[in-house]
């Protein structure tokens, strides 16, 4: 029998509760596309509900991430002293929370219309199906892009009740690049040992051209975001907000320079004030 107190500090440990940074990069454009897609500020419902589910689907994408990589997180430094690594949760209560976590997930979803409750069951298999793609393809961070950029297309549904207009998909596309960016600095901080254990990323596909690619990549997120900017009639807080935001992106290119793993990953860190100084100037602009 499972002692839930006694267990409960080790499964918060598992969804990374004490590291909410994953939340926040899933946050940020959830929080673009809802702002788009009511053209100012979404139905308070709305928000928190996406919000609420933001934190429950990073949580839950979390679980079943050491759930895969169980026999792997052991033999990686960064990752030596996660809760199955170290054994003191089992892989069974590992698939438990990240079962409970999706039903509340789809609980969330309930309370939205039935194109957003259907868009919801691909945000889940998507989630559950990213940790096992480093063992099948080379592009695992696209897949990590596809599952975060989901909930552009439900936030867009949740307001219209119908499929999104070009510039949501724009948004979509964007967040996409973006997450495959910040995760190809992710896996650089890990590339030795992910090539030693025989596991697949972009930061090992791109090798030497690693640095240019994640520039041209940050490129390509500032310029579709000026023309999501220019198909929504946006003004000057929100060009303002992404110029400033590029700004962080010079920033991420200055750190990895040396590819050194702690400042690979501070790179990766830095991108919550990317995301966060775009929201900031969208939400400006629809106020202002």
């Amino acid at each position: 029998m499972i002692n839930l107190r006694q267990q409960f500090p080790h499964y918060l440990k598992l969804i990374r509760f004490d590291r909410p940074i994953g939340s926040y990069l899933l946050l940020w454009p959830t929080l673009w596309a809802l702002w788009i897609a009511a053209d100012g500020i979404p139905d308070v419902k709305i928000l928190l509900i996406f919000v609420a589910g933001v934190f429950v689907m990073r949580s839950a994408g979390c679980a079943i991430n050491d759930f895969a990589d169980r026999d792997i997180d052991a033999h990686v430094e960064r990752t030596e002293n996660r809760p199955l690594a170290t054994g003191v949760i089992s892989a069974k209560e590992a698939l438990g929370v990240f079962i409970v976590l999706s039903i509340v997930a789809l609980l969330l979803a309930l309370q939205l219309n039935a194109l957003t409750i259907k868009l919801s069951v691909v945000a889940i298999l998507l989630a559950a199906s990213y940790p096992f793609m480093k063992r099948v393809h080379m592009l695992p961070q696209v897949h990590l892009g596809v599952a975060f950029a989901w909930a552009i297309p439900m936030a867009y549904s949740a307001i219209n009740n119908s499929l999104p207009d070009l510039s949501i998909w724009l948004v979509f596309l964007t967040t996409i690049i973006w997450t495959t960016a910040y995760d190809t600095m992710y896996g650089m901080a890990d590339r030795e040992e992910d090539i030693q254990l025989g596991l697949k990323s972009t930061a090992i596909l791109f090798g030497d051209y690693d640095k240019l690619a994640v520039g041209l990549m940050q490129l390509s997120v500032i310029i579709l975001l000026a023309l999501i900017g220019a198909l929504n009639d946006l003004g000057s807080f929100y060009y303002i907000g992404v110029i400033i935001a590029s700004v962080f992106f010079v920033y991420q290119q200055f750190l990895i320079q040396d590819r050194d793993e702690k400042r690979c990953f501070q790179a990766f860190l830095n991108n919550n004030w990317f995301g966060m100084v775009v929201f900031i100037g969208l939400a400006l602009d629809y106020l202002i």
